[in-house]
C-alpha cells in the first residue's frame, strides 16, 4: 500500500511540476496576458477590477510564478504532493490497523477465530474512525459509523466471494 500511495502521489507531483513548468513558460512568453490572466481570477474572487488589477502587478512584480501557482492552479507548498510522506504515512496506518487483528489472531483459540477477528477489526475501525475524526474536527460518531459501515461491507464482500470461490476458512 505505501509503494502504491508513493507511486500515485509521484504522479499527482509530476502533474503539479509539468502544470508549473507550463505557467513558467507563458509568464516568460506573455507577461501583459499573464497580468490579465490573474487580474481576471481575482475579480472573479470578488475584487473590483482595479483592485485586482493592483493585487495582480504586486504579486507578478515579488514572484509572478507563485502567484500563479498558487491563485491559477490552487498549488502552495502547503498543499503540493509529496510522496515520501504518503508513502511513510501509509505505511503507518496500515501497520497500525494491521496491530489489533494481528494481536487477535495470536490470543483467541482457533474455533473463534474468524467471529473475533471480524469483530474486533470493526471496533478497531470504529475506534479509528473516531479518532481520525476527533483530530480532524469533524463528528467521531459519524466517521465511526461511516468506517464500520464500509469496512464490514468490504468483509461481506470479501468472505462472499471467498464462499463463491471455495476458499472460505473455517
Amino acid at each position: 500500500m505505501a509503494a502504491d500511495e508513493f507511486v500515485s502521489v509521484s504522479s499527482q507531483a509530476d502533474s503539479e511540476e509539468a502544470d508549473i513548468a507550463r505557467e513558467r513558460k507563458e509568464l516568460a512568453d506573455d507577461k501583459v496576458g499573464e497580468t490579465n490572466e490573474l487580474t481576471k481570477i481575482y475579480i472573479e474572487r470578488g475584487l473590483d477590477e482595479d483592485l485586482a488589477r493592483q493585487v495582480s502587478r504586486k504579486l507578478m512584480a515579488k514572484d509572478a510564478l507563485a502567484a500563479y501557482t498558487r491563485d491559477e492552479l490552487g498549488i502552495s507548498d502547503a498543499m503540493s504532493a509529496r510522496p515520501i510522506q504518503a508513502a511513510l504515512t501509509s505505511a503507518v496506518s496500515f501497520a497500525t490497523g494491521a496491530a489489533l487483528p494481528l494481536a487477535t489472531v495470536v490470543i483467541v483459540p482457533k474455533p473463534m477465530l474468524i467471529v473475533a477477528v471480524a469483530v474486533g477489526s470493526l471496533l478497531f475501525l470504529a475506534c479509528l474512525g473516531a479518532i481520525g475524526a476527533k483530530a480532524g474536527g469533524a463528528s467521531p460518531l459519524k466517521a465511526s459509523a461511516r468506517v464500520t459501515f464500509w469496512g464490514a461491507l468490504a468483509m461481506g464482500v470479501t468472505a462472499g466471494i471467498g464462499a463463491v470461490f471455495g476458499t472460505v476458512a473455517g
